[in-house]
């Protein structure tokens, strides 16, 4: 069973994660819009927004922020100076997730092996969490201390959405 203090650590560590690749996603995709007659991010959402991505869930806070040029200039550049890093460990994910479901579908279930391959899983989600850490510090010291605050603003409501949601699903399977 999970503490209750885990489970907080735990969803507080993915909303900064979440937080960090939306900014910097949402940074980098705002740049990228050269069409006059429409803003960063307008139309037809794309598959990532619809299945609740970080970018999709983020999308909002780069205009939100109201980042000048040359702050969009800055995040670009600190995006693009991530991006083989933060590619590297999306594979190693990808690679850690379909050895451990490799290993949970074996026709012969070796109890130490899955226990491995999570803990290989566990390893690729921590060293994610630092690198995005590690960018996020960067973008952040590109704000003005108003921004820094609405970012925390923001960041404080993701929060509070993400315990009223397991809130939700405790009450909804009998666990609290």
């Amino acid at each position: 069973m999970i503490s209750d203090t885990t489970l907080r650590r735990v969803l507080l560590g993915v909303g900064a994660v979440i937080t960090t690749v939306g900014i910097a996603a949402a940074v980098h995709a705002s740049t990228q819009n050269t069409a006059d007659r429409q803003g960063p991010f307008m139309g037809r959402p794309g598959r990532m927004a619809m299945l609740g991505s970080p970018l999709g869930r983020l999308r909002a806070i780069a205009p939100r922020l109201g980042l000048s040029d040359a702050q969009k200039g800055q995040i670009k550049g600190i995006v693009q100076s991530h991006r083989d890093e933060w590619k590297a460990l999306a594979d190693r994910a990808a690679s850690a997730r379909n050895a451990l479901s490799d290993a949970m579908k074996a026709d012969t279930i070796d109890d130490n092996v899955i226990r491995q391959r999570s803990a290989d899983v566990a390893a690729v989600r921590a060293d994610m969490a630092v690198a995005f850490a590690h960018a996020r510090t960067e973008i952040v010291q590109v704000l003005t201390p108003d921004q820094q605050a609405q970012l925390k603003t923001i960041e404080s409501q993701m929060t509070h959405r993400l315990d009223q949601a397991r809130e939700r699903w405790r009450k909804r399977t009998g666990q609290g």
